[in-house]
């Protein structure tokens, strides 16, 4: 196989990968039961597409390996499925994520932890998945700016529209 042969391949598996992920995320949606049924087979082709498949392509042509991590979805829970303790309100949530946004760029995984952390301190039962969710109802509305799949927390950002 030369280089250029590898990275046809290379294009292929890395649209199979992003698919695969997708399909995590969707998979963790469904009840426990449903998961349960679907989590192990789908481990199994990531397994061998990353630690086989790709890593083959990479040990071959190094030059190929797009970046140090594959940006795997982190969180797949949308507001719609967010359960508000009663002695919270949705403004008390914009409240924090507001308080700690910025007009410059800043990591998703950043906004989601420092606001984590601002919740715990507060003393309020929420989730890390669940702010990311409401981020992402900020922004659709226009309140938030945003780059990338915000659901991949690692590598999107997120700012104060403006």
């Amino acid at each position: 196989m030369d280089r250029e042969q590898a990275a046809e391949i290379h294009e292929y598996l890395l649209d199979a990968a992003y698919a695969i992920d997708e399909a995590r995320a969707a998979i963790l949606a469904l009840d426990e039961h449903d998961r349960g049924e679907f989590t192990a087979p789908l481990e199994t082709v990531v397994t061998a597409l990353h630690s086989e498949l790709l890593r083959g392509i990479y040990d071959r042509f190094p030059d190929l390996i797009p970046f140090r991590e594959f940006p795997a979805i982190t969180s797949a829970l949308r507001w719609d499925q967010v359960r508000i303790p009663p002695s919270v309100s949705e403004a008390d949530i914009d409240s924090i994520l507001f308080s700690v946004m910025e007009w410059q760029w800043r990591k998703m995984a950043l906004v989601v932890g420092m606001a984590y952390g601002r919740c715990k301190e507060l003393g309020l039962p929420f989730s890390d998945e669940a702010l990311a969710a409401r981020i992402q109802v900020l922004v659709k509305s226009g309140r938030l700016e945003a780059q990338g799949d915000l659901r991949r927390w690692r590598h999107s950002e997120v700012r104060l529209k403006g």
